[in-house]
């Protein structure tokens, strides 16, 4: 008698490195080294979060965590953790994870995730920039304002296999995220006239002659 799928609600974190490929092409064994390093922080940081690691291929991991801000939580570290250790290395030859996670009904078969949640979840990873983690509407509501996170949202994502439109948030750590710009304070006026010189404006319909216009509006300041 075949073995029965088990079926729970779980968190699934899906990871990979960007440009592996390209990476493998330009130096195959330091790109193994750096690829065996970053997974030594990964691998650490889930089970810190006392997540599972349920599958890996090549350079990608499948992971669970008993709950969101768990889950969350470890890839926000995994995140800095990485970013961290490629300080020293040449942009080019950073080894940066895209990172998909997502909360969802899941069947277990021999301790692999299967399902579309999983499917979500890689497609999540998919659309993350270098560096960057996307998490489904499901992780953002179920974390409200609990995670030290900033979301910015992405909209309803067609994605590949998926019937559904998925509704995507980007996060990043919220100490990552610059502070509002304050509008500089007006300064005094002078006791004597002034003169402000305006841009020039091209008005001859050749974009082209766009220069002459700046020029114009240098020459002026410099003689005044």
């Amino acid at each position: 008698m075949a073995e029965r799928a088990e079926r729970r609600l779980t968190t699934i974190l899906a990871a990979d490195v960007a440009g592996y490929s390209r990476l493998m092409r330009a130096d195959e064994d330091g790109t193994l080294a750096a690829l065996t390093a970053c997974r030594t922080i990964v691998d650490g940081l889930i089970a810190e979060h006392r997540g599972r690691i349920a599958n890996t291929a090549g350079d990608s991991v499948l992971a669970e965590f008993p709950s969101v801000a768990e889950g969350l939580s470890c890839a926000l570290a995994i995140q800095g953790a990485i970013a961290k250790q490629a300080e020293p290395i040449s942009p080019e030859r950073q080894m940066r994870f895209r990172i998909g996670l997502h909360l969802g009904d899941v069947m277990i078969k021999g301790g692999d995730l299967l399902g579309d949640a999983v499917n979500i979840a890689a497609r999540l990873q998919a659309l993350a920039e270098p560096g960057g983690i996307c998490v489904s509407a499901a992780v953002r509501e179920h974390v409200g304002t609990r995670a030290a996170a900033a979301f910015a949202d992405a909209g309803a994502q067609q994605v590949k296999n998926i019937a559904d439109p998925v509704h995507v948030f980007r996060v990043a750590a919220r100490e990552a995220v610059p502070p509002p710009i304050e509008a500089p304070a007006a300064l005094p006026l002078p006791d004597k006239p002034s003169v402000a010189v305006l841009p020039f404006t091209n008005m001859s319909g050749d974009p082209e002659q766009e220069f002459f216009a700046d020029g114009i509006a240098e020459d002026v300041i410099t003689a005044l």
